[in-house]
């Protein structure tokens, strides 16, 4: 009996230990993060479930929370599934929460605030900051590329360019084609001097009823960005930085030594010629151009932020340093960026703030014409002779089309450029009454750019020779500024949510620019290019009229949301805009509507299990576009010294003028009329969801210069003015689907796509074609054309269908001056000759459809994302071809299948493919631009945070990406992503080529 009263109090005695350890309170610290993308979750609420204990993450997305060792911990995030974590004695948890892609309570970024998703109306689409850092874009741009559909992003190969945007087709043709930029509240045209990890978050307002708030700009799109500002806690360390290299992708293999002197043999017989090689075979592969001059670039980029704050303010700063080299041998941009955003609650019902962004960037410019020099320079022409001298194509007699050495061209060619901006805004909200706020904003953009190029005397090759030095200089400066306020009344009552806005804006832009020249400038060193010209020469300037830029504008605007039980929304906005730009016709309105109804609110649905959310939505609106060249309303002259004419006895020289285009006496503004039609829904728990819209818009009034009498005298020979309608209508689809299916393991996968179909509606011209497209095209010919019924700038000309193999074969044709090799064209209108009459349309260079495949992993430690993209339906002219005045080089591809006698080929030409009649814009340069492109792939590791934190360090990541590693399509250059001007668009000119970029990096938080 002893024994049992013995081992029954030890149960006991040890039972109560137990009870007791258990119920004693233990620090738990931890961090929280987006399951899909790694980013660190600030403010998220941590609680002891059953208790009023709780806390809140901070900047690191940290934090620390006292609970019983048996506890249960919940987390809670706004647009984030909740989860609960057992304590189980863990001091250190870390937990992923898996982001609710169709959350309806989600807070989204529209004009002018914010509002929750449930009550947008409009078709907007939103991107993480965190996603563009991610990529090794130089331009917070291009990592956009892909992810919103609708958005069509043409990136360039030159270092510090940016890219082209349109959002929902072409819309205008004379005016700027980009979208508002709308940056922290204040407007720009681009947003280069951006550094990517500077951006809190992205979103893109695609139709009218979201973007009518911002009516004068809003034609194109626009694209809010705000910039990171500090949040409370202590402050927060952050390094990111990378190393890599970026390379050619796709080059384009050129013919060798052996077989250039074939071809150019073979066109100087063709010609009645003779030989001008005697023995091609003996020159083997001879010079690799492109080897020679490109190279594998480095790409370095650096930033360092601090953040932080308290009750009473917050701040949040960053420096970045970008150095990266150009594919092309010297050719370097470099740029320092600076951020800064401070924001201060003096009293409770005042916020004070100030963000502001600078940029310095310097670069060492290539050549503008190094590829094509490249592309056609001889390969049987020497980089260097055994002396030390530069090959000179005279040398080998293979005339004027090129003669050139592309070293010497690089070695004598120096230009420098600088640019510095300052772009920022000051503002304060003060809270009127309980819902009503008044805020108050001015911010500005300051810039110079200057670019100061020297040639000195110097005598390379016989056609390479200068006898006189020469500085030219071309000098840019930006003062623009805006000034916004806004009255914002929110308001609600049981089931009635209604919030008011009004406003009224003043803006004022100003630019001009200055060239200027000098003869015989001495060189001593680098130093004398960045500054004034020296004492001892003189000067010539010369300001264009057309780049000399003033325009002011007035503003009202107000806006009506208003939401019943969160079933049924509204959504109306009005502005009145003027526009010095188009005075005495100076103001416009620029009304919306949009509607929505919340399908799975209604009672009727409150049972069904297949919908978690599902909404319908429509809007209808008017915007304008403002941006549109000097002042179009007023008549520019211009006194060129050609003008110059001498009178009397004695001679006297008089400066004359010459009027530059015809203004109509009437022009208003060129207005977008929109209307969309959207629904969006999700399933599955919010864990697929699904968006898919039809729009149609429609530019009214569209001012376009039509070609007039060359008689009447002008410069241009074009009449400008309200000229034409254009139509852009299409579809989009967004498909995501996000899953947590353990603990450490959650992914998203989402696709979209944009169909677009592009289409002019009217010209005053009536049916009267406008022909462009000369860029890169031999003999004055024109290889696009607008024209009613079909879109802006297509490609227009003769269908090949077939060589000629013999004479006899020409004799018998409708093409009787053609030469055996020569194309053979289609007779269109049969009426038994070739003329410009039997042109066709060739192809399309605006994308029809656009799409992007983006992918997110995370296990663990480890995460990999993976973003595809690409377009379809579009085509590009290679004007490389046959842009020719000699004996220029040719592809591989060209000679390999060109036509070298009867029955060697019925497609490909002779290499006189440069001759006057096989030059001609034809179907045999219009080739398929659609590519599919693995645009970025990251694979990353984060460090197990519990070691580090004992020496301060929050998180190390480090990761490995490849950006543009892999492309796939079939066009015969180096890329099928061109831009390029209204009319010139899609044409392959000697392009600066795309590259691919691979980088190593590490992201430090501390």
């Amino acid at each position: 009996m002893k024994r049992i009263f013995t081992i029954s109090g030890l149960v006991l005695l040890l039972s109560f230990f137990i009870t007791a350890a258990f119920a004693q309170n233990v620090t738990v610290k931890g961090k929280v993060t987006d399951a899909t993308t790694g980013e660190t979750l600030i403010g998220v609420s941590i609680a002891v479930k059953g208790t009023q204990t709780g806390t809140q993450t901070d900047a690191n997305g940290a934090y620390t929370i006292a609970a019983p060792s048996a506890a249960t911990l919940t987390f809670t995030y706004i647009g984030y599934s909740t989860r609960e974590v057992a304590v189980n004695g863990s001091t250190n948890i870390d937990v992923k929460l898996l982001a609710q892609a169709s959350e309806l309570q989600q807070v989204v970024v529209i004009g002018y605030g914010t509002q929750r998703k449930i009550d947008n109306t409009g078709s907007t689409a939103s991107v993480k900051g965190v996603e563009i850092a991610k990529q090794a874009s130089t331009n917070p741009l291009s990592s956009l590329q892909g992810k919103v559909a609708g958005v069509n992003i043409i990136n360039s190969g030159s270092p510090g360019s940016s890219p082209q945007v349109s959002i929902r087709g072409l819309g205008t043709v004379y005016g700027n084609v980009s979208p508002l930029f709308v940056v922290d509240g204040v407007w720009y045209s681009d947003i280069s001097f951006l550094n990517n990890n500077d951006i809190e978050n992205v979103t893109i307002l695609k139709d009218a009823s979201s973007t009518a708030i911002y009516g004068i700009r809003a034609a194109n799109g626009v694209v809010l960005i705000t910039t990171k500002h500090g949040v409370k806690g202590k402050p927060v360390v952050n390094y990111n930085g990378y190393v890599g290299w970026q390379a050619v992708t796709n080059q384009v293999k050129m013919a060798n030594a052996s077989e250039y002197a074939t071809g150019v043999n073979e066109l100087s017989a063709i010609n009645g010629g003779n030989p001008v090689f005697s023995n091609p075979a003996g020159y083997g592969k001879g010079t690799d151009w492109y080897g020679q001059i490109l190279r594998n670039a480095l790409v370095t980029n650096h930033q360092v932020s601090v953040s932080g704050g308290t009750e009473k303010s917050t701040y949040d700063y960053s420096f970045g340093y970008l150095d990266q080299d150009g594919l092309v041998r010297n050719n370097n941009y470099q740029r320092y960026t600076l951020h800064i955003a401070n924001e201060f609650k003096p009293i409770k019902i005042l916020s004070l703030g100030f963000s502001a962004n600078g940029l310095y960037s310097k670069s060492i410019d290539p050549p503008g014409a190094i590829f094509h020099q490249l592309f056609t320079a001889a390969p049987t022409l020497p980089v260097r002779y055994k002396d030390g001298a530069y090959g000179d194509p005279a040398d080998y007699h293979t005339g004027d089309g090129n003669n050139f050495n592309p070293e010497a061209t690089l070695d004598y060619f120096n230009q420098k450029s600088v640019n510095h901006r300052l772009t920022g805004d000051v503002h304060a909200e003060l809270s009127i009454l309980k819902n009503l706020k008044f805020r108050t904003s001015f911010g500005g953009d300051i810039g110079q750019a200057e670019a100061r190029g020297y040639t000195p005397v110097y005598s390379a090759t016989v056609a390479q020779t200068v006898n006189t030095s020469d500085l030219d200089v071309n000098h840019t400066e930006t003062h623009n500024w805006i000034w916004e306020n806004t009255l914002t009344y929110d308001y609600k009552y049981k089931d009635h949510k209604f919030t008011a806005l009004a406003g009224y804006s003043a803006q004022n832009n100003r630019s001009f620019e200055l060239d200027a020249s000098a003869k015989n400038v001495p060189y001593a060193a680098s130093g004398n290019l960045h500054n004034s010209f020296p004492d001892t020469t003189k000067a010539n300037y010369y300001a264009d009229p057309s780049q000399q830029i003033h325009n002011r504008a007035l503003s009202q605007f107000g806006r009506i949301n208003y939401s019943f039980q969160d079933k049924y929304l509204l959504n109306a906005s009005i502005r009145h805009d003027g526009a010095s730009q188009f005075f005495p016709n100076a103001y416009g309105w620029f009304p919306s509507i949009g509607g929505g109804w919340v399908i799975t609110n209604e009672s009727f649905m409150k049972n069904q299990h297949i919908f978690d959310n599902l909404k319908l939505r429509g809007s209808w609106g008017k915007v304008g576009n403002s941006v549109v060249p000097i002042n179009p309303s007023v008549q520019t002259v211009s006194a060129d010294p050609y003008l110059t004419a001498i009178f009397g006895n004695p001679q006297v020289a008089s400066q004359g003028a010459s009027i530059n285009t015809i203004v109509p006496p009437v022009i208003v503004w060129e207005k977008a009329v929109a209307t969309d039609f959207g629904i969006e829904g999700a399933f599955l728990n919010n864990k697929l969801s699904f968006e898919a819209d039809y729009y149609n818009r429609k530019t009214e009034d569209a001012i376009f210069a039509i070609p007039v009498l060359e008689s009447i005298g002008t410069n241009s020979g074009s009449l400008i003015g309200n000229q034409a309608s254009i139509s852009n209508k299409g579809f989009e689809f967004l498909l995501s689907w996000r899953d947590q299916p353990t603990k450490d393991f959650s992914y998203a996968i989402s696709g979209n796509i944009g169909i677009n179909n592009n289409k002019v509606l009217s010209v005053i011209s009536g049916k009267n074609p406008i022909y462009s497209g000369g860029n890169g095209i031999a003999n004055g010919n024109l290889a696009t054309r607008t024209v009613v019924g079909e879109p802006i700038g297509e490609f227009y000309g003769y269908k090949v269908t077939g060589v000629f193999q013999t004479a006899a074969q020409i004799a018998a044709s409708k093409q009787t001056d053609a030469k055996p090799g020569d194309f053979i064209y289609q007779d269109t209108d049969g009426d038994g000759a070739i003329t410009s009459k039997d042109r066709v349309v060739l192809g399309n260079p605006n994308p029809k459809i656009s799409y992007g495949f983006n992918t997110s992993f995370t296990y663990k430690e480890f995460d990999l994302a993976i973003d595809l993209q690409g377009v379809t339906d579009v085509s590009v002219y290679n004007a490389n071809l046959g842009y020719r005045f000699g004996n220029e080089n040719f592809t591989q591809d060209f000679y390999e299948h060109r036509w070298h006698g009867a029955g060697t080929s019925d497609t490909y030409p002779s290499v006189n493919i440069g001759s006057n009649n096989n030059s001609k814009p034809n179907s045999f340069f219009v080739e398929s631009g659609a590519y599919f492109r693995v645009r970025n792939a990251q694979l990353g590791y984060t460090l197990p945070g519990t070691a580090l934190r004992r020496f301060g360090v929050h998180k190390i990541r480090f990761y490995a990406n490849a950006q543009n590693a892999i492309n796939i399509f079939g066009y015969k250059g180096f890329t099928p992503e061109l831009g390029g001007a209204v009319g010139n668009m899609g044409i392959d000119a000697s392009v600066y080529p795309l590259y691919a970029t691979y980088n190593f990096g590490v992201n430090v938080t501390f």
